[in-house]
């Protein structure tokens, strides 16, 4: 269903517009929730049907990844094959991040390990016992990882942006430091930051659509607009649907 209610806004929203012709759907953290991500694009291509538009562009704020139970399938169900007319952007979030460390060095073993890893590993056939015991034999667990990664797989994680631009929104997985402009951000800040972007109130030089920060509801804080609902643990994944000067959401249903 097609809503247009957010969670209380901090602020009045700030006016922004997409460029003419353009309809853009925004979906929020999945973390190996392919089911739900089935069910959202199913209602995406509804609503396309509904509202026609010259360009249809998806993007995907990042994480993908761990914690939930199909990372492959999620992979799989984005890069296609596709002939549906949809643009799509995909960007990196923290998790696709640690995923990475891991790969590029097994010594990268905990941070991702404790954040969710291990669902990820065994979406791809990886089965370590136990956390302790893949930490244990963390080179060899990266070893089986690199072989049993599909070569598509590895690519669209490299390949992932850390931003998109459309009109007068910024898409990122986190948010932005808050002050300086788009081109002196850390690439850290874009994939973790949380309080001072949450608490900031100023103008961004955008609106910033993000996810990373989990909240029962979107929360349009009027700089800033998140679109992360837990999918992972409420069933709840969101979509932002941008046209024009307006804004809406698409949502799968609520329980796990």
């Amino acid at each position: 269903m097609l809503s247009r209610l957010f969670g209380r806004p901090v602020r009045p929203p700030r006016a922004a517009i997409l460029p003419p012709g353009t309809r853009l759907w925004a979906i929020g953290d999945i973390h190996g929730r392919s089911d739900l991500l089935a069910e959202l694009h199913t209602m995406i291509r509804a609503d396309a049907l509904a509202n026609p538009a010259a360009r249809r562009v998806i993007v995907y704020l990042g994480d993908y990844v761990d914690r939930g139970l199909d990372t492959r399938g999620v992979v799989d169900a984005i890069l296609g094959p596709h002939d549906d007319g949809f643009e799509r952007v995909c960007l990196k979030g923290n998790h696709e991040g640690l995923m990475l460390a891991f790969l590029d060095d097994h010594a990268a073993a905990p941070n991702w390990f404790y954040n969710g890893g291990l669902a990820t590993l065994a979406s791809y056939g990886v089965t370590p016992r136990t956390e302790a015991a893949a930490m244990r034999a963390a080179y060899d667990v990266q070893q089986s990882l690199r072989a049993a990664l599909p070569p598509a797989h590895l690519a669209f994680y490299r390949s992932l942006a850390l931003h998109h631009v459309e009109g007068d929104y910024l898409f990122v997985h986190a948010g932005v430091r808050p002050g300086g402009d788009l081109a002196s951000q850390d690439p850290f800040d874009l994939m973790w930051i949380r309080d001072e972007f949450l608490a900031a109130r100023g103008d961004h030089g955008h609106v910033v659509v993000h996810g990373h920060s989990i909240n029962p509801e979107a929360v349009d804080a009027g700089n800033r607009i998140g679109i992360d609902t837990g999918a992972y643990f409420s069933g709840v994944l969101t979509c932002l649907v941008l046209q024009d000067d307006s804004r809406a959401l698409l949502q799968t249903g609520k329980g796990p």
